[in-house]
């Protein structure tokens, strides 16, 4: 259940700590008092898109936190664990959240970072919020659809069958790409397969460009690189005159030098080192010159083979990279195409049986809403006739769909006749407010036997009812609250007497500025509350005696 509510900086509310009890907690107070604010703060808390404007003039952010104690938690630890989260110690769950006036703001649970998703996805299996304008969509078919499935605890069926119509949509859609094309096929295979061939046959190789380019730039240069390197092993070698000839008697006469004059033992080695590497600068040209070559037709491939990576950059990209990647598309494209007729043949027999499998799916989840439906109208009958329809019906018509669904092989209808000899009606007919008000809380009531959720929360689900309606919207109020938590804000006494916990939202000004706080009250206070609301502001004997009856008589859960 949630224990405990924290508000700072949201509307009216400076800061406000509520404690939430087992059974049916009461929230009344004058209109205009903020009790809507409560509820704002746990839509915050599941998730909902925040307003800006919301936070308190003058503050800079509001922060809302819910503190649960789940009985049993495996399903929230479960949505924790998959999306890396430790898992609640002891059911204890605590969402957090703040909203910044400048736009943006943070998401916690359990005081770790999380995103907005996370916390619909986990409200979803804490809270069931209707609200004042809620009732609206139970004339959708969908959310009508939700509730016979969660009735039916449909879960397995209903996801067996979301399955099988994905994968049918997802062949459809194929088949329909592969008939698509049909009108240019030929020329996009003649296409495809000109860039393959054109690619695999110019053969490109990381790196080669650069090294083609290298050798180009020598090879244009050639004869006069071979001239001077010639010259210069002449020069240093090879003719009469060359360095190290004319260096020769030199060194015989240091050899024979360094045996007569200690000192020149050093001048000889300096001057085998010089002649060494002159001796080493030769040989490194004369190899260097082995490989240079004139041949003019080593040049025009060398030219040609340039050609060839300049014409595929043009056509193909700028890079090596994209060449090969132009290559690897067409490769796929291509044999896409070659095989589309076969391709069409396993789709076809892949949607037949897919098709199969959807019809199977299908009857299976029809099967399991028929057997829902069966039990759950008259539960709501029952219901109805207890909130103030003695004689009114509720039907639940569920017709075969003209082809399938999204949601299965079924359309549904929720159909109510509220008197005795009107024909049955879709919901989406009915003009009252409350009508529709009091048709959301027999739904609610019988679900709630159902469903897993532990808290259910209704804001004003009491609008437009009074006298003896009021009474039996409240005892049924305090019905649901044996199996589930319950929260409800009401402005009807009759209503209000039948908690078992009773807050007061009560609203003053200090110091120039409008304060909202939430006060828990004892039995004194409650009859008190329940006297304003039965006769205004101005409590008299005669409005407290018949509270202090009122609460007095009225059962509480």
């Amino acid at each position: 259940m949630l224990t405990l509510l924290r508000v700072k900086n949201l509307a009216l509310v400076e800061e406000a700590t509520v404690a939430f009890e087992p059974g049916l907690n009461i929230i009344t107070g004058e209109t205009g008092a903020g009790k809507s604010i409560l509820i704002g703060a746990l839509y915050l808390l599941l998730g909902e898109r925040a307003d800006t404007s919301a936070i308190r003039a003058g503050e800079t952010q509001c922060v809302v936190e819910a503190t649960f104690q789940l009985a049993e938690p495996q399903v929230v630890n479960d949505i924790l664990t998959d999306t890396g989260l430790e898992p609640c110690d002891h059911g204890l769950l605590i969402l957090r959240r703040t909203v910044k006036a400048a736009g943006g703001g943070q998401a916690f649970v359990n005081d770790a970072p999380v995103t907005l998703p996370l916390l619909k996805r986990l409200g979803a299996h804490l809270v069931d919020l209707h609200g004042p304008h809620d009732h609206q969509s139970l004339f959708q078919p969908a959310s009508q659809l939700d509730i016979l499935d969660s009735f039916a605890r449909a879960d397995a069926e209903r996801a067996a069958y979301a399955n099988a119509f994905s994968r049918r949509q997802a062949l459809l859609a194929r088949r329909e790409e592969l008939a698509g094309d049909r009108g240019d096929l030929d020329a996009q295979i003649a296409l495809y397969a000109h860039q393959v061939r054109e690619i695999e046959e110019a053969a490109p190789v990381e790196g080669e460009e650069d090294e083609v380019r290298a050798e180009q730039q020598t090879a244009g240069h050639a004869q006069r690189i071979l001239e001077l390197g010639q010259l210069i092993v002449q020069a240093t070698s090879e003719d009469e005159n060359s360095a190290l000839a004319i260096m020769a008697p030199a060194r015989k006469a240091l050899d024979e030098l360094a045996r007569l004059l200690p000192a020149a033992k050093e001048w000889l080695a300096e001057f085998r080192g010089h002649t060494d590497a002159l001796a080493a600068l030769t040989g490194a040209i004369q190899s260097e010159l082995t490989h240079i070559s004139a041949d003019p037709a080593r040049l025009e491939w060398l030219d040609q083979r340039l050609a060839t990576y300049d014409k595929l950059k043009r056509k193909y990209g700028p890079s090596l990279a994209n060449i090969l990647q132009t290559l690897a598309t067409a490769k796929t494209r291509l044999q896409d195409l070659q095989t589309r007729d076969q391709q069409k043949a396993d789709v076809e027999k892949e949607l037949l049986a897919v098709e199969k499998e959807l019809q199977t799916a299908g009857r299976a989840l029809r099967k399991r809403r028929a057997a829902a439906a069966e039990k759950l109208a008259p539960a709501i009958t029952a219901e109805l006739q207890a909130l103030g329809f003695a004689h009114g019906l509720f039907a639940i018509e569920l017709t075969p769909s003209e082809a399938p669904l999204a949601s299965g092989l079924d359309k549904l209808e929720f159909a109510f006749a509220p008197n005795v000899g009107e024909p049955m009606r879709p919901l989406r007919a009915i003009a009252s407010s409350g009508e529709i008000s009091r048709v959301m809380l027999g739904i609610k009531v019988v679900v709630a036997a159902a469903d897993r959720i532990p808290l259910l929360v209704f804001d004003e689900i009491d609008a437009n009812v009074g006298g003896e309606t009021a009474r039996a919207v409240g005892q049924k109020l305090a019905q649901a609250a044996k199996r589930r938590q319950v929260i409800a804000i009401t402005h009807l006494p009759t209503v209000a007497a039948c908690g078992a916990h009773h807050h007061a939202v009560r609203k003053e000004v200090q110091a120039g500025r409008t304060h909202t706080r939430v006060v828990a009250l004892d039995h004194a206070a409650r009859v008190e509350e329940l006297a304003r609301m039965l006769g205004g502001r101005e409590s008299t004997s005669v409005t407290l005696r018949h509270a202090a009856e009122l609460l007095a008589t009225t059962p509480t859960s």
